[in-house]
């Protein structure tokens, strides 16, 4: 299955997520997660059509990360919807893994088999994977932050339910972006002789981590003088220097160097 492909399925499956997070609305649940269910399934078939025929896993290229940024983010939304139960939630995950779909049509790329010596390693797939899904969870805690910020703006009232949403992704997704800097150090030391070079994405990716573990230190023992609302800011915060370390690093002029650019 070649990236050709991708211009069929891809509508498909974002026709599928948008109707689901329409269903999801009007309080339809069952059907709201059949719907995104699907899409994310068409998805997924063409992430293994795609692997089978490139005969390397399909996480080299910018493009290919995004198809399984829209995969993990619909499928972890789906689940998540499941559990919490908030509309919004499965709305989010959809719309803006339709949206990551939109731009690898929109904008396609080349494909080839063959992958750089460095890429060749066993640490390739958990490493990229293990990001991919970090990204998709924190960006749904990121969400709900914004939402008990507005509340409590508003109401001077927080919801605990909510907090416990948050206080779980921020967990489940830092245990998954850990897992990336672990298993990116390993494979540094295989391929370069050395754990941590202090490359841009490896820095950036620290300040991220550091962002989300610094909420959940908050929550744990707010420092004296601070109320609630500086606490909700930092998922967003480390939303945004989660995406920068994702799309943005490769523009920095201290890039150029990066062993992280292929």
């Amino acid at each position: 299955m070649t990236w050709t492909f991708h211009s069929y399925l891809a509508p498909t499956a974002v026709a599928a997520w948008l109707i689901g997070s329409c269903l999801a609305l009007i309080r339809k649940p069952q059907k709201a997660g059949l719907f995104v269910l699907a899409g994310s399934l068409l998805t997924l078939v063409f992430i293994v059509g795609l692997w089978l025929t490139l005969g390397r896993p399909p996480l080299r290229t910018m493009g290919e990360t995004r198809l399984w940024y829209s995969f993990f983010l619909s499928l972890a939304g789906l689940l998540a919807y499941a559990r919490w139960k908030y509309p919004w939630l499965l709305v989010f995950a959809a719309v803006t893994a339709s949206v990551f779909a939109v731009i690898n049509v929109l904008k396609p790329e080349l494909h080839s088999k063959a992958l750089m010596p460095a890429l060749i390693s066993p640490y390739f797939v958990p490493h990229v994977t293990a990001y991919m899904l970090s990204y998709a969870v924190l960006a749904a805690s990121a969400l709900g932050a914004v939402i008990q910020f507005k509340m409590l703006t508003k109401s001077g009232k927080s919801d605990r339910k909510l907090y416990s949403f948050i206080d779980d992704t921020v967990g489940i997704g830092l245990g998954f972006l850990m897992l990336g800097l672990i298993t990116g150090a390993l494979w540094a030391k295989e391929a370069w002789g050395h754990y941590w070079s202090w490359d841009p994405k490896e820095t950036w990716a620290l300040i991220t981590l550091a962002a989300f573990l610094g909420y959940l230190h908050f929550r744990l023992k707010p420092p004296r003088g601070f109320g609630e609302y500086v606490g909700l800011l930092l998922p967003p915060a480390g939303l945004i220097i989660l995406l920068f370390t994702w799309l943005g690093v490769s523009l920095l002029p201290s890039a150029a160097g990066s062993i992280h650019v292929y």
